[in-house]
């Protein structure tokens, strides 16, 4: 299988599938120096991870990172890290029903098609649980970025259904297992997943990502846009559909002189682009959102076909998640982190020595 490599000088390899014995990821171009340990990683995982509350799959992991090279003395080496995550939590025997049967919404089908093999366990590598070592890798992005230039990254569930914050704290966002931004409409939250658990239905869910602190000039003007790599970063995430960057699709519907972002000594007076002009940072911060579809895995009866053309019908048992999108919030952060460690590297490798030009124009922060 191809393309299981992404970036180009922090470049991130994912390997395993979601019932193999373990899954991992190579990383090569992380800068020497940096100081981190297995236990840096907890934190990320944890809030990606499923079991962390009821509204998610219940498959508990432990999601323990063995730190396998790169790294001497607590410190990154320059060569590549290699990092392990085993799998401890596995229950194959769940998909014996479905084995020969593709599941519709899923990539069952797909890859059957391009690969001519069929892993039926949780979706082998099209499972949300390769997300996990992106995760990983972005915990060394992120902590580089903090210290190198003072980005943050970070992310919160905007939409799920039909529900939207009425208001926006970011201080609420990691006190509920929704990262919701509104602590006063958790309850509504539960009630409505718990009636959407029980009725054996999902639903699909938006999620925001915000990067502050990112300098002007990180990107590149034609074919290493920086929106145009953040915009396919989030969109490998399994289960998202749309990606928009800044205000994306209400564009639609502005005026020019709505939607351009008027400047001044003083900053900026808007950033409906998103902190990106031309490919090319703005010193504004970086935003942007991904809509997840609803997941297929669910108790409702639907049709589909098995493996020699019959029709069939496909009820999905097992653990899985009525909204996909609860935790989506550090996968996206980590996509973002990742592209962005990337375009840091990229720019000061041919743009480092640009040391006479300053901002005119100061970083305007927000949502």
């Amino acid at each position: 299988m191809s393309s299981n490599s992404f970036g180009k000088l922090f470049t991130v390899t994912t390997f395993g599938e979601s019932h193999g014995p373990a899954i991992g990821c190579v990383i090569d171009g992380c800068p020497p120096g940096l100081s981190i340990s297995a236990e840096e990683f907890k934190t990320d995982l944890e809030r990606r991870a499923t079991g962390r509350s009821r509204y998610t799959s219940q498959r508990h992991e432990a999601d323990d990172v063995e730190i396998l090279s790169g790294v001497y003395e607590g410190r990154t080496t320059g060569t590549p890290i290699a990092l392990l995550i085993r799998n401890t939590d596995q229950r194959s025997k769940d998909y014996g029903d479905i084995v020969q049967t593709f599941r519709p919404g899923h990539a069952d089908y797909t890859y059957w098609q391009k690969y001519g093999i069929r892993d039926p366990r949780g979706g082998g590598r099209s499972s949300a649980r390769e997300t996990t070592m992106r995760v990983a890798a972005a915990v060394i992005a992120k902590k580089w970025l903090a210290e190198r230039y003072g980005v943050r990254v970070r992310g919160y569930l905007a939409q799920i259904g039909e529900i939207t914050p009425d208001t926006f704290d970011w201080n609420a966002v990691e006190q509920n297992p929704f990262f919701w931004p509104d602590a006063a409409q958790v309850p509504a939250l539960e009630t409505y997943m718990n009636a959407l658990r029980k009725s054996g239905d999902s639903v699909g869910a938006r999620v925001n990502v915000v990067a502050d602190g990112v300098p002007p000039g990180w990107g590149e003007p034609i074919y290493g846009k920086l929106d145009g790599d953040l915009a396919s970063a989030l969109m490998s995430i399994n289960a998202v559909k749309g990606v928009e960057i800044g205000d994306g699709f209400a564009a639609v519907s502005q005026r020019g002189s709505q939607h351009r972002d008027e400047m001044s000594m003083d900053g900026f007076a808007s950033n409906h682009a998103g902190g990106i002009l031309g490919g090319i940072s703005s010193g504004q911060p970086v935003t942007a959102s991904i809509v997840l579809k609803p997941t297929s895995s669910i108790l409702i009866p639907g049709h589909s076909v098995n493996l020699t053309g019959e029709p069939t019908e496909v009820v999905t048992k097992g653990r899985h998640d009525p909204c996909v999108g609860i935790r989506a919030t550090p996968i996206a952060e980590a996509m973002m982190a990742l592209v962005l460690i990337d375009h840091a590297l990229r720019h000061r490798a041919q743009c480092g020595d640009v040391g006479t030009v300053e901002p005119l124009i100061p970083g305007q922060s927000g949502q």
